[in-house]
């Protein structure tokens, strides 16, 4: 099923195109080797994906700044794994955390393939929350930088998903109309209920298959967005 007459596809960047999981999972394998800290990686990790996305929703719902989610997501972690690192540590952690991050570069399965798909036939943006020189590097490492005309942040637009005045910003600055954009991501907050508030299409990106409560056109995996675009 085509949906028509959809000009221009915006996608999320983290857990939707880049594969945050997995290369954090590399940044943390090296700070813990480089450190001597010894710890489950594993379990740090649970531990970890489920307070950094408390904070990330605090951090999107402006109750928090950039440096109190970068701050409380790594001391809180340490933590729940009962392990006490003291405050100049968590500072210092943090900021590898963020340098060795991006460098580790892996896309979701699935990724390059639908980008070369689509980039003949609409134009590609990317919308996303995530630090303006983080963002960045990792759309410049990855390789996918020249698959989008244009990359819209939340400190660009001056406002965070899911509201709907980002989406608006995106599509002006893409020179398109809502019913012509349609949005890909994984968030169903910030990205799907965001995009439909603002009266554009979206494809929720579910590799989960979590239950959701609202009917939205849903893919578990990216190559599946050929059959709708």
């Amino acid at each position: 099923m085509q949906l028509n007459p959809i000009t221009d596809v915006f996608f999320d960047l983290d857990h939707t195109l880049w594969d945050f999981d997995k290369n954090s999972k590399l940044a943390f394998f090296y700070l813990f080797k480089k450190h001597q800290i010894k710890l489950d990686l594993d379990a740090f990790l649970t531990h970890y994906e489920a307070i950094n996305d408390q904070y990330w929703k605090l951090y999107r719902e402006d109750k928090i700044n950039s440096e109190d989610l970068r701050y409380h997501r790594l001391k809180d972690t340490f933590a729940a794994v009962n392990r006490n690192v003291s405050d100049p540590m968590i500072h210092a952690l943090s900021l590898e955390y963020l340098e060795n991050l991006t460098a580790h570069n892996h896309l979701i399965d699935g990724a390059l393939d639908v980008l070369e798909y689509l980039k003949p036939k609409y134009k590609l943006h990317i919308i996303t929350n995530g630090f303006d020189h983080i963002q960045s590097k990792k759309i410049k490492g990855s390789g996918i930088e020249n698959y989008f005309n244009h990359i819209i942040t939340s400190e660009a637009a001056g406002v965070k998903k899911p509201n709907p005045k980002i989406f608006e910003y995106a599509v002006t600055t893409a020179g398109s109309k809502p019913n012509h954009s349609i949005m890909v991501g994984d968030n169903l907050e910030a990205d799907i209920l965001g995009a439909l508030d603002f009266g554009m299409r979206a494809i929720f990106y579910n590799p989960k298959d979590s239950s959701i409560k609202m009917k939205t056109l849903e893919i578990n995996h990216l190559g599946l967005l050929k059959t709708y675009l």
